[in-house]
C-alpha cells in the first residue's frame, strides 16, 4: 500500500488541519497579488495586515502591534505584507522579517524570525533567526530594532 493510499483511507492527505488552512490562507494571498491593482497593492497589503493583527487574540495583538510599528519605523523601506496568514515584512516581494502568532500556531509563545533575505549572518558562523515573544520589554525592543535595522542594511 502507497502512502498515498494509506493517507486517503486515513481520511487526510497528510497534512494537519493547520497546515491545510495556512496552505488555503497561502493560496488566497497569492491570488490577491494577481488580481491587484499594481498602484495600491502596498496599501491593500498593509491592510490586510492590520486587518490580520486586530483579529488576533489580546496578547498576540499588542505584540503584533508593537513589532509592527518597530518595523515600519526602522525599516521604512520594507512593506507589510500577510505571508502564510500572518504578518510579515518584505523588500521587492521577498520576505525579510516575520511575526507568527502563537495562538493561530497553538504554541505557548508567538515568533519573530527573519528570513535567509535578511542580512543578519556574520563571520562567526551563528547568527540568530528566530525568536520566542510573549512579551516585549524596552530592551527587548531595541534589540528587534537593531536587528531589523541590520537586516535591511
Amino acid at each position: 500500500m502507497t502512502r498515498s493510499d494509506m493517507a486517503s483511507k486515513a481520511g487526510t492527505d497528510g497534512f494537519s488541519e493547520g497546515e491545510r488552512a495556512a496552505m488555503k490562507e497561502r493560496a488566497a494571498e497569492l491570488k490577491k497579488e494577481t488580481t491587484r491593482s499594481r498602484g495600491g497593492k502596498a496599501a491593500a497589503e498593509e491592510l490586510d495586515v492590520l486587518s490580520k493583527i486586530a483579529q488576533m487574540e489580546p496578547s498576540d495583538r499588542a505584540l503584533a502591534e508593537r513589532i509592527h510599528a518597530i518595523v515600519t519605523t526602522n525599516a521604512p523601506d520594507l512593506s507589510p505584507k500577510l505571508w502564510y496568514g500572518q504578518p510579515a515584512y518584505a523588500r521587492k516581494g521577498k520576505v525579510v522579517c516575520f511575526f507568527r502568532s502563537g495562538h493561530a500556531d497553538k504554541e505557548p509563545y508567538s515568533t519573530f524570525g527573519f528570513t535567509a533575505s535578511a542580512n543578519l549572518s556574520d563571520d562567526s558562523g551563528l547568527w540568530p533567526t528566530s525568536f520566542a515573544v510573549t512579551q516585549l520589554s524596552e530592551q527587548a525592543a531595541e534589540n528587534i530594532a537593531t536587528l531589523v535595522q541590520k537586516a535591511v542594511s
